[in-house]
């Protein structure tokens, strides 16, 4: 989050013109600017949290892809050796 806080800041503070400029699109009616003002803050302040939660999922995925390989390979293991290398090497690739 400090990283992302920043690059924001930065990014307000050295083109505060092309920073506002993604808040509100190019020819949008006078009735919906304030709306869509609004819309666009909300959005950039909850960007960190949805990029948080991707990131705990995927990290998440991938660990239990990782169990699940090493149990399949210790059950395995006890069949045949040979064979059980051979399937760790595919589900690998």
């Amino acid at each position: 989050i400090p990283l992302w806080a920043g690059a924001v800041i930065m990014g307000f503070r050295s083109k505060i013109k092309n920073a506002l400029a993604h808040f509100l699109p190019q020819g949008t009616p006078t009735p919906l600017i304030p709306m869509l003002v609004i819309i666009e803050t909300i959005s950039l302040l909850i960007q960190p949290m949805a990029l948080a939660v991707r990131l705990t999922a995927n990290i998440t995925a991938g660990h239990l892809l990782m169990h699940l390989i090493g149990s399949a390979t210790l059950a395995m293991s006890t069949i045949n050796l040979p064979s059980t290398l051979i399937i760790f090497t595919i589900l690998i690739l």
